[in-house]
């Protein structure tokens, strides 16, 4: 299989395909879960709450990070992460307008 041609599509096709496939594991919508349940910056507590190995949590951080959807602090010797507040209204926008686009017309509720 070739690889994706990114360029022929739109920014925001690229823009929301690169957050989805970064949020796209359970294990990264748990985290993100809990860091909103939080509603601050959580440390070391993922590892406590979600069961998963401290490589797994930090994997799974550093694609949230690189992607840009989380941001770490650094206090003392931990990184503490929280949402990064303008990238989630972003993938909200996006995400939003993408799931609004779509209006289920009279044909196909009865095609089905």
């Amino acid at each position: 299989m070739g690889l994706t041609k990114s360029e022929i599509f739109t920014s925001e096709q690229n823009q929301l395909s690169m957050l989805l496939k970064a949020i796209a594991h359970p294990a990264r919508i748990a985290i993100l879960q809990q860091i909103i349940s939080a509603n601050a910056c959580i440390c070391g507590d993922l590892v406590e709450e979600l069961g998963l190995a401290q490589a797994t949590i930090s994997q799974h951080l550093k694609e949230l990070k690189n992607a840009g959807i989380i941001q770490g602090t650094i206090e003392g010797v931990k990184v503490c992460y929280c949402i990064d507040p303008d990238t989630w209204s972003l993938l909200e926008s996006l995400l939003g307008s993408f799931l609004g686009s779509y209006k289920k017309t009279e044909a196909v509720a009865n095609f089905f």
